[in-house]
């Protein structure tokens, strides 16, 4: 059986430049200052480790081509670097992709190799999109593969089409109000780009009206950047990576939570399913529920000056893969044809062989449904180790409000 991490872990006690007087700790995410000069010394505050490292003698400002944001960087014998330190590490993900044995390929990494990640045969020209009629429910399906790359995901393809059937058969979506995005599509436009993306969440929420059910879907991989706007409370952003997410960069939580949740009003509801690793508050909903204790906890900007998170009125609920400090995977454990990614997977046959579930038995059953899985795999734990056969995540629910799970059903 055939299995794929979606992201990479940390190292512990390795520290990254932030400037010629800061580092940041992969292992603990703080951030501590060293010597300015010479040989420097850093004991990071969080993991304790004492790192050693060369600071960089001249610098100058430079844009990062994959976060954006404007920082130092050393001017070496072959010039300026193009990336910034923060996000340079993020270029050698594809390449510690982990195996995880049964588990295949993991979902939310990504090799950041330089160039796209389009396909070859598509013309750049843009062509038009279906035109649709108004329906009272909408859905944006985007599955990204990353099809000839190292870190490709073999399960997003077979995740869009799950869900497909679930929302017409079992949620009565009209076919024509669900938009899909994949490397499959004929149609430039619906190729997973971080712009056609952006553009299909715009469309998802334009003139949203009471009464209407909206749900955005993504099955790829995610990662996780610094917070440069102290308003995560681990100071960690999540993102989605479109397919040319090496050129055009990530998307980030804030850009989701702006794009599709603050329009959301009165008698609108939205429901985010994400398929990715560290997509735990990917939609930056101001709850997260909890359920080992079974509690709401408050999710709110930890920053001094005021950032909106919230809707115009209506509801957002997002359920996601794993925690944030979680990955995700794609899998063949589950038989059948190819490999699925696991939230998927779980969420549409729990869904179909329970209709009219609470949320709080959604996540009992998926919970339930991972544990069984990794008992049924091997009970030796040396063997454990070796294969890494166990499903390491933990499915997550968030909401712009607090509300119910025991006894509120589950529709879309």
């Amino acid at each position: 059986m055939e299995a794929t991490s979606k992201c990479r872990g940390y190292k512990k006690g390795v520290l990254f430049p932030t400037s010629t007087s800061m580092h940041g700790c992969y292992a603990s995410k703080n951030i501590s200052i060293s010597q300015p000069n010479g040989e420097a010394k850093a004991i990071c505050m969080g993991c304790k480790e004492e790192c050693h490292c060369l600071m960089p003698s001249r610098t100058t400002l430079h844009r990062c081509s994959v976060c954006l944001k404007v920082s130092n960087s050393t001017l070496g014998p072959h010039g300026l670097k193009k990336e910034c330190a923060i996000c340079r590490p993020v270029k050698k993900i594809g390449a510690k992709l982990l195996k995880l044995g049964d588990l295949g390929s993991s979902k939310k990494n990504g090799n950041l190799l330089s160039g796209s990640l389009l396909p070859p045969s598509m013309p750049s020209s843009s062509l038009a999109l279906p035109s649709t009629s108004r329906y009272n429910k909408r859905a944006v399906l985007c599955g990204v593969s990353y099809r000839k790359r190292k870190f490709r995901l073999k399960g997003t393809i077979n995740d869009i089409s799950n869900m497909k059937e679930l929302l017409i058969k079992n949620f009565k979506f009209p076919k024509e109000c669900i938009r899909v995005l994949t490397e499959q599509e004929q149609n430039a436009n619906l190729i997973p780009t971080k712009h056609n993306i952006l553009e299909s969440l715009n469309w998802l929420v334009k003139d949203c009206q009471a009464g209407d059910s909206l749900l955005f879907y993504f099955s790829g991989h995610g990662l996780q950047q610094p917070d440069f706007k102290e308003d995560e409370i681990d100071g960690f952003d999540e993102t989605l990576c479109p397919v040319d997410f090496l050129r055009e960069g990530m998307i980030i939580d804030n850009e989701i939570n702006s794009t599709i949740v603050w329009p959301l009003k009165e008698g609108v509801t939205l429901h985010a399913i994400v398929d990715a690793c560290h997509s735990g508050t990917i939609l930056d909903l101001l709850f997260v529920y909890k359920h080992e204790s079974g509690i709401w906890e408050d999710n709110k900007p930890p920053s001094k000056e005021p950032i909106r998170k919230h809707t115009s009125g209506g509801m957002a609920i997002c359920l996601s893969a794993c925690e944030d400090s979680q990955t995700a995977a794609d899998s063949s454990v589950f038989g059948g044809k190819g490999m699925n990614g696991v939230l998927t997977y779980l969420f549409t046959k729990t869904i179909r062989e329970y209709p009219g579930i609470t949320y709080g038995g959604l996540l009992e059953k998926m919970h339930d449904e991972i544990k069984k899985i990794n008992r049924s795999r091997c009970n030796n734990r040396i063997l454990q180790h070796i294969f890494n056969r166990r499903i390491a995540q933990d499915p997550l629910l968030s909401s712009s409000e607090k509300f119910d799970v025991s006894t509120t059903m589950f529709k879309l």
